[in-house]
């Protein structure tokens, strides 16, 4: 996966757990595309600093991650909820009924899932 495309991911679902001042400069970071510079003018501290929040909040975002797995079975469902669409429409072009077996198996492997 694209690793802004990770981190929004990784933001949307654990942002809420860090603290109000790392919230703010990582989504200038990852979502303003602000440089190191510009957060640190803005924020009155070192780029340097900066840099070690950024690296702090996506460090603790993964450990969320991995201890978790919300975003791995969000996009688990999601790829099978696309597949179920597809075969849907499959099985209203051909009403094969050996399709809505394979949407059974997907509905069920979606709610071991959650």
């Amino acid at each position: 996966m694209e690793e802004k495309v990770e981190q929004a991911y990784l933001y949307d679902f654990y942002g809420e757990l860090l603290n109000e001042h790392q919230r703010k400069i990582y989504e200038d970071f990852v979502f303003g595309d602000l440089s190191l510079a510009e957060i640190a003018d803005q924020e009155g501290i070192s780029r340097q600093g900066v840099h070690d929040m950024v690296k702090r909040c996506t460090k603790a975002l993964e450990g969320y991650e991995e201890k978790l797995h919300l975003v791995s079975r969000f996009l688990s469902v999601k790829q099978k909820v696309g597949q179920i669409q597809n075969l849907a429409k499959d099985f209203t072009k051909t009403r094969d009924e050996t399709v809505l077996t394979e949407i059974g198996v997907l509905a069920d492997q979606i709610l071991e899932d959650l």
